[in-house]
């Protein structure tokens, strides 16, 4: 057997003594991700769905909104964290303020356009009715736009998960990237890289799925239309 066979044959690419024996440390780092996922994507929702309410009444700043978010997405991630750590040190806020900015985007441009997706003849009748601008905005229009809020909602969460393993090159709190990072520079320990990766994208699709069966309990309207 050859020197690489050996070697491949001791580092493989799963080990479930690895999970075994790590599960402390798994168990913490997937947990690590979860916080750090969800308050990203809790304080994105806060800021993103008043300025898509903005951007909605008066139009003329619409364009400005999503240049502005657009112009935070793609500056790169490990720019903008470099960036950050001097300011707010190596924990969990610089990781959660860089991830914010990069949630905001999607769920501004899909609360924006659910919301313009309200028909007219709808708003004009809820006017009719005596409802103000704002009394019809929580009554009429935010429930009608729901489907596409909850659909950025979900694309926000799952491009936030993957996103948070990038936090462990400048500090301890990257999540499960915390987990590839050690596995590299542990002589490409592949057991290592592997479980977390397999654990991050476990998260994501769990947290889709949770969305989405959220999003059909939310919004019964649109099954029965898809079914006509």
């Amino acid at each position: 057997m050859s020197f690489l066979a050996r070697g491949e044959a001791g580092n493989p690419w799963f080990s479930w003594s690895y999970v075994r024996d790590n599960a402390d440390t798994i168990r913490d780092a997937l947990l690590d991700h979860v916080v750090i996922t969800l308050w990203s994507v809790a304080i994105a929702v806060v800021i993103a769905i008043p300025l898509a309410v903005l951007a909605y009444w008066v139009r003329p700043l619409a364009t400005p909104i999503l240049t502005s978010a657009g112009v935070l997405y793609t500056i790169p991630s490990l720019a903008l964290l470099a960036f950050l750590a001097p300011f707010m040190g190596t924990g969990r806020s610089p990781v959660i303020l860089a991830l914010t900015s990069y949630a905001l985007i999607l769920l501004i441009r899909n609360a924006l356009t659910g919301l313009l997706q309200v028909p007219d003849d709808v708003r004009e009748a809820a006017t009719a009715m005596g409802y103000s601008r704002s009394a019809r905005l929580w009554r009429v229009e935010l429930p009608l736009a729901l489907p596409g809020i909850l659909t950025g909602l979900r694309l926000a969460t799952v491009s936030t998960v993957a996103l948070v393993t990038v936090g462990a090159i400048v500090g301890s709190h990257g999540g499960l990237g915390s987990l590839i990072l050690a596995g590299f520079r542990n002589n490409y320990y592949k057991a290592e890289i592997s479980t977390a990766a397999i654990a991050c994208v476990a998260l994501a699709l769990v947290l889709d799925v949770v969305l989405m069966l959220v999003s059909r309990s939310l919004t019964p309207w649109t099954r029965r239309r898809g079914t006509l």
